[in-house]
């Protein structure tokens, strides 16, 4: 989530001599969470392949490999349809933070001043290269963040289309049933729930860090208001 509050748990006086150690240091919460990501993707991978082997074995089909797995309908619709609808609410998320205001919330620009974020960028020596150059290449950049969202978006929901659309062409075989193309399984009503189950999961995730960061607090993170602050004050 997008913050504007300054981190002020202990930290050290000076960056570590060793380069290993502050790298570590430095990109620990982006290592940690792709540990995460790859325990859970493992996780997913094994019981999803047990799992959809079983259901093979009901439609009296051969079971499939690991490796013929990964490229399977299965794993690319049940991966994809998750990743679709993060990518969804992160994206909505960075967009609706431009625009509209939550009066308390840790996750609102201040309703009535500008912030840092809304001043026009300017070129210096430091700056990305993107607002050095100017014209396209800057307003592309300016939106470079909702943009990248919204396309790993679209790219996960064709994929989710895809994956599924090999899931249900082969139970339609198994049922003596016309299979369908990829447009034909978006018309579904199937695609549909698998989506929107997702998607209303995500918005109510939006919801509960910003209403809930209005009221509750977490010291030492900067989802959250200092402890001490009153509810209905910003930062």
């Amino acid at each position: 989530m997008l913050t504007r509050f300054t981190y002020t748990t202990a930290m050290p006086s000076q960056p570590s001599s060793s380069p290993l150690k502050r790298f570590l240091y430095e990109n620990g919460l982006s290592l940690v969470t792709l540990g995460l990501v790859l325990l859970a993707m493992v996780g997913q991978i094994v019981f999803g392949w047990h799992e959809y082997n079983d259901e093979l074995e009901q439609m009296e089909l051969a079971p499939l490999a690991l490796g013929a797995y990964l490229k399977s309908g299965h794993f690319i619709e049940a991966t994809f349809e998750n990743w679709e609808s993060e990518f969804l609410q992160m994206g909505l998320y960075v967009l609706l933070t431009v625009w509209l205001r939550q009066k308390g919330s840790a996750e609102s620009k201040k309703p009535y001043e500008e912030d840092e974020v809304d001043r026009e960028p300017q070129p210096h020596k430091d700056a990305p290269w993107p607002v050095r150059a100017g014209g396209l290449w800057k307003t592309l950049y300016k939106n470079s963040l909702s943009l990248a969202f919204f396309l790993l978006f679209l790219a996960s929901f064709f994929l989710h289309a895809y994956g599924g659309m090999e899931v249900y062409n082969i139970e339609q075989q198994h049922h003596g049933e016309p299979t369908v193309d990829l447009w034909g399984y978006m018309a579904t009503s199937r695609f549909w729930f698998e989506s929107l189950q997702n998607w209303q999961s995500e918005f109510i995730a939006i919801l509960s860090i910003v209403v809930l960061s209005i009221y509750l607090r977490q010291k030492g993170s900067p989802e959250s208001k200092p402890v001490d602050m009153a509810h209905q004050d910003m930062e």
